[in-house]
């Protein structure tokens, strides 16, 4: 699978815009940084437009039963939109979501990423594979399967 070219300032090969935001997760709110995962674990950073719609849901369910297998592959699973941590809550208490949900309030993050665009007050579904070094690997749009997305992760275990 290659990664399709996105325009935007981060790209496949660069390192990754640090951050941090707050999350829930299961019930617990908090803070987390991107830097928190370097040299420990890769992190998929997940883009998606809005909490409880079709689409978004159906991704975050997706990952949500996987989360045990992304584990495995020493691979942290962070959805992220502009939702606040209100809607996170209700959203992931709703479909007993297991992964982390940072509330990008504002688009900051996802304007860093080149997932907002000025003007929209919601991001564009793209994942973010980032290896523990906090290099970019692949930039992928859209909602490509859990066995796509475990298979690069486990070729970035083999390869670092």
């Amino acid at each position: 699978m290659t990664s399709p070219k996105i325009e935007g300032p981060v790209a496949a090969g660069e390192t990754a815009p640090d951050f941090t935001l707050k999350y829930h997760q299961a019930g617990k709110v908090g803070e987390v940084s991107l830097k928190d995962y370097r040299g420990k674990m890769n992190v998929i950073l997940a883009f998606y437009p809005k909490d409880d719609t079709p689409g978004c849901t159906k991704e975050m369910c997706a990952f949500s039963q996987d989360i045990s297998q992304f584990a495995e592959a020493q691979t942290e699973l962070l959805g992220i939109s502009c939702d606040n941590l209100e809607r996170h809550e209700k959203f992931s208490g709703k479909y007993n979501l297991k992964q982390i949900l940072l509330a990008d309030e504002g688009g900051n993050v996802g304007r860093a990423y080149g997932t907002v665009q000025e003007g929209r007050a919601n991001a564009s579904r793209v994942l973010f594979i980032i290896d523990k070094a906090g290099v970019v690997r692949h930039v992928i749009e859209g909602m490509p399967k859990n066995e796509e997305l475990l298979s690069l992760v486990v070729n970035l275990n083999q390869a670092g």
